[in-house]
């Protein structure tokens, strides 16, 4: 009993001491089992597009909502002014929502340009916010790491705690036949993943503020890590590292573009190495810990040269886009990072998040030097420069009957898409004829942007292929089916099924398994298969069969694109929205599947 009165008192403190950051993950938790249930099979048929996409908006501004909010706590309880600080938070978050798509159409890549950085920020503002104008070096990495500590403790026990309440409910359907639908193990996971965690968290958290940074004993587990795995392996990169350094010097050659990633991953993850070794004596620490504390930022002046040469390589080859401007952006920022900790004498390590926190929020707030404003003044200039340079504007007008090679016009057509996502409509119509830009305007699909920019390259009467791997024979195709109004009859059928492009799917019927594989691309050609019941069948076949029907590259638009086929007393009928062949000299045409497809099966008498 005084157990139970204990964990009922800790469980009302949190409550009581965190209530917007509990209500922002039940938001969460509960919107995310109701979207799992609206795209379950039993309410498949009353699915709302417009409507599950409002609700999958709502998780993820509860999700941000969750880290804002603990961060606004943080604040409140060092200057306090607590309900001001979360009426502001609040009405952050309700802005945020706005900021969001209506439609889902409109939901492009450049979105995740803006959510990522900012649940990032979010997550930064937690880690130094209470901190901000105080000297308080020592409880500042005390506090960042207990929070580290908390959150490690709290996958741990969320894991545990999913996994065994989803192998209960497992054990009470087999044993007692409740016939517990799919999606129901789904949405228990999710609400515990969402709301147990953060329930979790919290109680780790005790008071909060108070509890995070005080003075506690150095973890010998993070002692050990750090001291014994994390910096070694560190060593060995920047071996590496200068090594190919040297390597590009001898050869006098650029470096490869995914070089900017390892270096940024060897800056970051040897930054984390410092901060959590940070409050050790140097007579506690090894002798390589040492020597790594006193060396790191130096070794990472070539680097960043390296860095900025690759990068730069890239931008000025294609110009700027969100990804390259972050790339460019952090390694700005480390930059910024070794130049302040090799000359200030007197530096502090909460120079480290709130300088990250500040490039961040210029990336996506000052004017005109912001990611987005950058990467379409860099598109749009490139795409005028290649226009100009290639001849083809006549009249102001894009000259489409002009001979032209088709690596310019895939990236004429890469542009045009990129632009079309970023709404930029008007700069791409002007330089087109009034029958060219209704064609486009006209395009009324979830992926129109894809779809534009296929349409675009159509436009090109002229192209030639020599000089590229497309066979100069004219045997390069790209032909697209796309079915407009995708109605699917399943009167006479028992079961619907979904299947996807890129995960393999289970599923069971009358007591026989059914499993999908996803599209695998071999030498020989594209691999997707099915096993009913120990009984595998290619579906390659049914869909070359569809497909080589057509042999001009283009977009063509079809009534239904289906096969049936029989096996074991069962009828299988496959639906698609959109198949696509794409065929290239020495290589096998690829066949892409666009969205999910739809399986109907019934048993056969």
């Amino acid at each position: 009993m005084k157990k139970l009165k204990e964990i009922c008192s800790k469980t009302g403190d949190v409550f009581a001491r965190f209530p917007m950051v509990l209500v922002m993950a039940f938001i969460a938790a509960i919107c995310t089992v109701i979207f799992i249930f609206r795209n379950s099979p039993r309410y498949f048929q009353d699915n709302s597009e417009d409507e599950l996409f409002a609700i999958s908006k709502i998780i993820i501004v509860a999700c941000l909502g969750i880290s804002l909010m603990f961060a606004v706590k943080m604040i409140s309880q060092r200057i306090g002014k607590g309900f001001v600080w979360e009426i502001l938070g609040v009405l952050f978050l309700i802005g945020f929502y706005f900021l969001l798509p209506k439609k889902e159409n409109d939901f492009t890549e450049v979105y995740a340009f803006l959510l990522i950085p900012t649940f990032i920020l979010s997550h930064l503002l937690v880690s130094f916010g209470a901190f901000i104008g105080k000297e308080r070096e020592l409880n500042f990495w005390q506090y960042n790491k207990n929070l580290f500590i908390n959150i490690f403790l709290t996958a741990v026990f969320t894991g545990v705690l999913t996994g065994g309440i989803l192998l209960a409910i497992l054990a009470v359907d087999k044993l007692f036949d409740f016939h517990i639908s799919g999606y129901r193990y789904a949405q228990t996971a999710s609400f515990l993943a969402i709301f147990g965690s953060s329930f979790i968290f919290l109680l780790f958290n005790e008071k909060g503020l108070e509890y995070l940074e005080k003075e506690g004993n150095y973890p010998q587990i993070l002692k050990f890590f750090t001291q014994f795995v994390l910096i070694p392996l560190l060593l060995i990169y920047v071996v590496i590292l200068y090594f190919y350094s040297i390597k590009i010097l001898i050869n006098w050659e650029l470096p490869r573009g995914w070089v900017s990633y390892l270096v940024l991953a060897y800056s970051i993850i040897g930054i984390l190495a410092l901060l959590l070794v940070h409050p050790l004596k140097e007579k506690s620490a090894k002798s390589w810990v040492q020597l790594f504390s006193k060396i790191f930022y130096f070794t990472l002046i070539p680097l960043l040269v390296l860095l900025f040469v690759a990068i730069f390589t890239r931008i000025l080859e294609y110009g700027y886009t969100e990804p390259r401007y972050f790339v460019l952006l952090l390694a700005l920022w480390l930059s910024s990072v070794v130049l302040y900790f090799i000359l200030k004498k007197n530096n502090t390590i909460k120079f480290i998040p709130i300088s990250m926190f500040l490039f961040g929020l210029f990336a996506l707030l000052f004017p005109y030097f912001n990611a987005f404003s950058v990467a379409k003044r860099s598109q749009k200039e490139d795409l005028e420069k290649i226009l100009n340079e290639n001849q083809l504007i006549k009249d102001g007008k894009i000259d489409f009957t002009k001979k032209i090679n088709i690596k310019v016009v895939d990236e004429l057509a890469s542009k045009a898409e990129f632009l079309y996502q970023r709404k930029e409509d008007d700069f791409i119509n002007r330089f087109l004829d009034y029958e060219k830009k209704r064609k486009l305007d006209s395009i009324n699909t979830e992926n129109r942007d894809y779809f534009a920019k296929q349409e675009f390259s159509k436009f090109f009467t002229n192209v030639h292929y020599q000089g590229t791997s497309i066979n100069p024979s004219g045997n390069y195709q790209n032909v697209f089916l796309r079915v407009q109004k995708m109605n699917i009859p399943i009167a006479d059928y028992e079961y619907l099924l979904n299947g996807f492009e890129s995960f393999q799917n289970t599923f069971e019927i009358d007591g026989k398994k059914i499993e999908i594989s996803p599209i695998k691309y071999t030498s020989d050609k594209p691999e997707i298969w099915i096993n009913f019941d120990g009984e595998k069948f290619d579906m390659y076949p049914e869909l070359q069969r569809i497909l080589f029907k057509y042999n001009y590259s283009g977009q063509y638009d079809v009534a239904e694109i289906s096969f049936s086929k029989i096996v074991k007393n069962y009828e299988f009928k496959f639906f698609f929205g959109s198949l696509q062949k794409q065929f290239y000299s020495n290589e096998p045409p690829k066949i892409y599947i666009q969205n999910n497809y739809f399986i109907l099966v019934k048993k056969l008498d």
